[in-house]
């Protein structure tokens, strides 16, 4: 056993620098995304007991995030990509202290702080994408997704235990209040912890100066609708799990409890994945994740219960992982393809990736408003993420069609670095 885990240690020293460096800042600002993804929206809903606040809070930082990719794409001119990525993770810490400083969690203060939110998301994820185009490549893509996605998932076993528990040894809302405060305190710490580790990297600028397109490739556009279909759960899911817990399970010390439910198994299974699989078995693993998640969503819709809410969360976290680790890939695959056709920045297309993201968000969170509102809010807690779910079982083919494209304008085993030989191969396919 030892001996295994020597040679994955061995494995991981063998990477590049900067792959290294990547992984560890996430690392590091990975204890914080926990906090960020599921204890806001259930401060807001201890606070408010109002979902809807919880889903504009969302819609609040998905609009922030396009917002400052466009001016992070400016800012890339004047500043270094490490300066910019750790203002990122600085801001979330920012944004959890508006928030707790607000008397009253009004429209207004939950849109302020969700603005904040999305401009820290917006300034880490931008940088984050590009720097994971520039210091992976195809065959190394799986193992650092995996390597990542494993140490995520290990995180949500100890975090949210531990914060829930934190929380609940407080009595009385003054007390529970001053928790939230002092974990506020401890995530700013945290993420400049993260960001020093940043600092240790040896990042590039992106050399194209021109980010702003308006016409692509036909496979981009595949790529784009698939982005749309990821960002229909992203609108409403990653606060959905505080909320139907909130609601059905009760305070943040089941939140926690609930959220590390075969955790442990998730991790090992996720990383063993992205350790030995291929860029052949991407479809596979995407696939296994939106059925899981198509599952679990359903479950929950015919339940309804405490035992619908475990098994969709238990589920989740072994899908939500399955499909990240597969879709990275294919979208920095994607990039590697058209970035050479149109000669063009791998800039460029992250920022307009975002585009389909927030198109796809805006339809998710507008799905479970419209039920909010015309239903009930328990019609939208039941359904919504069950119809997401179901819409986003159409990923699947989406993703067969770009991967069989991509391999025949750049094969796996006759990659080819020549942008006018990739342009008329691609002519020829559209």
């Amino acid at each position: 056993m030892l001996k295994k885990l020597a040679q994955e240690v061995n494995h991981f020293k063998s990477q590049a620098h900067n792959f290294k460096i990547l992984v560890l800042t996430n690392l590091v600002y990975a204890l914080v995304l926990p906090v960020i993804d599921i204890f806001v929206a259930a401060y807001i809903m201890r606070n408010s007991n109002d979902t809807s606040k919880v889903v504009i809070y969302q819609l609040a930082i998905y609009t922030g995030i396009p917002i400052t990719f466009l001016i992070n794409g400016f800012l890339l001119k004047h500043l270094t990509i490490r300066m910019l990525y750790s203002i990122g993770m600085m801001l979330s810490g920012v944004s959890m202290i508006i928030m707790m400083s607000l008397k009253t969690l009004d429209l207004t203060g939950i849109g302020v702080a969700g603005i904040t939110m999305g401009l820290s998301f917006g300034l880490y994820w931008s940088n984050r994408d590009y720097l994971a185009v520039a210091t992976t490549n195809d065959e190394n893509r799986n193992y650092y997704y995996g390597l990542e996605t494993f140490f995520y998932t290990i995180i949500a076993i100890v975090i949210p235990a531990a914060i829930g528990w934190f929380i609940q040894s407080k009595s009385g809302a003054e007390g529970k209040h001053d928790a939230y405060v002092i974990i506020t305190a401890i995530v700013f710490v945290i993420t400049m912890a993260a960001s020093a580790v940043c600092f240790r990297g040896k990042f590039q600028n992106p050399i194209q100066k021109k980010y702003i397109f308006f016409k692509f490739h036909p496979l981009w556009y595949k790529l784009l609708s698939l982005a749309m279909f990821k960002g229909l759960a992203q609108g409403f899911l990653v606060t959905a799990p505080a909320m139907l817990i909130f609601k059905i399970l009760g305070e943040e010390g089941a939140l926690g409890n609930a959220q590390s439910i075969g955790a442990v198994l998730a991790a090992i299974i996720i990383y063993f994945i992205g350790r030995f699989s291929k860029p052949s078995d991407r479809i596979k693993t995407f696939s296994v994740g939106l059925i899981l998640f198509a599952l679990g969503a359903c479950l929950n819709g015919l339940l309804f219960n405490e035992t619908g809410v475990v098994i969709f969360l238990l589920l989740l976290l072994i899908a939500k992982p399955l499909m990240d680790l597969a879709y990275f890939p294919i979208q920095l695959r994607v990039i590697d393809i058209v970035c050479r056709i149109e000669k063009r920045g791998e800039f460029a297309y992250i920022l307009n990736h975002e585009a389909g993201l927030y198109a796809g968000r805006l339809f998710g969170a507008g799905t479970f408003l419209v039920l909010y509102y015309t239903v009930s809010e328990d019609f939208a807690l039941r359904y919504a993420i069950a119809i997401i779910a179901v819409l986003q079982l159409a990923s699947i083919y989406i993703s067969k069609k770009i991967i069989a494209q991509g391999e025949k304008i750049m094969p796996e085993d006759k990659k080819t670095e020549d942008p006018k030989v990739l342009e008329e191969t691609a002519t020829n396919l559209v």
